[in-house]
């Protein structure tokens, strides 16, 4: 299943907030969605300005119940350093982050733009709605939802995160166990079946090179999960199991 059909099955009216929106893939299917109310977080430039123009094309303008921010989200505000590889002297910008500077994998091949990007904490946006979170932030997802702590409290949002210990090791340990903490039964699905979160098999289902050069990985690949709130995640993962 994937994230669009997701947030589409279990929609309720509210604040959906996008973490690394880059160009709209995810941000434009739930402005779509009836009643929402779309925060997308992109701090890469170029990724941005695409973003915005991408809304501008399809509402005909930039809609008014759709929000776009420069910025990148953590657990601090400031600002950040977002580096992003470049790979034969093309942009990797699916790769651009604020958790990693690809120092290590610099080679002929390989160099990399940095970019001092604002950084925003969510729970000082204090939303009072939201609904659904997808994040997206290429190593960074800990600091993003340990910025967010009082609102997932306090909203119990659905979400769905891009976990992948290439770009972080430890990180599909890390933000489970936060979320457990919370109160989330965080999953996976895989070929039609939904799996909890301890049933991952990182050497066989997350194996990646962490080198923007080289394009290798395990098959299966798990990298998307989804976590829903205890008391409710019964009767959402029927829905969902229904559909799958």
């Amino acid at each position: 299943m994937d994230e669009i059909t997701f947030h589409t099955l279990l929609h309720r009216p509210g604040t959906l907030v996008d973490v690394g929106a880059h160009d709209g893939l995810i941000a434009i299917p739930l402005a779509r969605l009836p009643s929402s109310r779309v925060i997308a977080f992109e701090p890469l430039p170029p990724a941005f300005a695409r973003l915005q123009d991408a809304l501008a094309r399809e509402f005909g303008g930039l809609p008014a119940h759709v929000d776009c921010r420069a910025a990148a989200l953590g657990d601090t505000a400031g600002e950040i350093i977002l580096s992003m590889p470049v790979l034969d002297g093309v942009a990797q910008e699916q790769w651009a982050s604020t958790a990693k500077d690809y120092r290590a994998h610099l080679s002929g091949r390989v160099t990399v733009e940095r970019f001092a990007v604002p950084l925003l904490r969510l729970d000082d946006l204090a939303i009072a709605d939201l609904t659904a979170m997808k994040v997206d932030a290429e190593g960074a997802e800990y600091e993003v939802l340990r910025g967010a702590r009082e609102t997932l409290l306090r909203c119990r949002p659905v979400l769905t995160l891009e976990i992948e210990e290439r770009h972080r090791e430890g990180s599909t340990w890390a933000v489970p166990a936060f979320l457990d903490a919370l109160g989330y039964e965080v999953l996976f699905e895989l070929r039609g079946e939904w799996h909890p979160v301890a049933a991952l098999d990182r050497a066989t289902m997350q194996r990646a090179s962490p080198d923007p050069s080289v394009f290798e990985a395990s098959d299966p690949y798990v990298f998307v999960f989804y976590a829903l709130p205890r008391e409710d995640a019964a009767g959402m993962l029927a829905r969902l199991r229904a559909a799958s």
